[in-house]
């Protein structure tokens, strides 16, 4: 890689930001840094070169972006990830550093969908209801503690990681698995559990539009938990359009 490259810093986790530093391992005229948070035991390995953990905050960041002498960031965390984008905005403005954020494309509800759109998590644990049902938490491992506070309902939780004693109710199963998940695995899966409601974020993408699309096709409702908001800077919807801005400002 080139010492008189562009630095770059993305900030990943995403398969946009996975999918962005392939393609710029191969260019020569970018010096690339893909920052992780550290929450995944074993991340996809990238092509690129990988810190990894958090940065104290925006004070942690802006010194971060000084030192490293970065010219470009680019915000390619979860939609859900509104903390470090509130972040990165501000660093970058601090620090003068040009930002765009890859945002992709929330899913909308089509006709027949039997969605309850919803704001948080506690949200969506009042939304499933007093009866009992057979509930399939899609959300992570991060936030299923807020479920028990509906202990009543039987939960299929799937995650990449470990939930551990986050959630702790009578009737509990857990699933550890990384995506993608296509719809006729989704609805094998909900068909052999059960499954009476599904609960998602609106994290958009193809890598688990799956359990969106098996939840229409089994006629069950979904409760949707819709995205925070972020700050208002200049983004793209995907890697390709990331690469080309970054072209653009050469």
């Amino acid at each position: 890689m080139s010492e008189h490259g562009k630095r770059l810093l993305v900030l990943g986790g995403t398969t946009e930001a996975t999918a962005l530093a392939s393609l710029l391992a191969r260019e020569e005229r970018f010096a690339v840094i893909l920052s992780l948070a550290g929450r995944t035991r074993a991340p996809v390995a990238p092509p690129v070169p990988v810190r990894v953990g958090g940065f104290g905050g925006v004070d942690g960041l802006a010194r971060f972006l000084t030192e490293e002498r970065i010219d470009r960031l680019i915000d390619a965390t979860h939609p859900f990830a509104a903390r470090i984008s509130a972040n990165a905005a501000e660093a970058a403005r601090r620090v003068g550093v040009s930002l765009l954020a890859i945002r992709r494309p929330a899913w909308v509800a089509e006709p027949g969908d039997r969605w309850t759109e919803v704001a948080d998590m506690a949200a969506a644990a009042e939304a499933l209801g007093e009866r009992p049902r057979r509930v399939f938490l899609t959300i992570g491992r991060q936030e299923v503690a807020a479920f028990a506070a509906a202990p009543q309902h039987a939960y299929v939780v799937r995650s990449i990681e470990p939930i551990g004693d986050t959630l702790p109710v009578p009737r509990l199963r857990t699933i550890e698995a990384r995506g993608p998940f296509d719809a006729e695995a989704e609805a094998a899966l909900m068909r052999e559990a059960g499954i009476e409601t599904v609960v998602s974020k609106n994290a958009g993408g193809a890598a688990t539009f799956g359990k969106i699309l098996a939840a229409r096709h089994l006629g069950l409702p979904v409760v949707m938990v819709r995205r925070p908001a972020k700050p208002e800077v200049p983004s793209v919807p995907d890697a390709a359009g990331a690469l080309a801005w970054l072209r653009i400002g050469e």
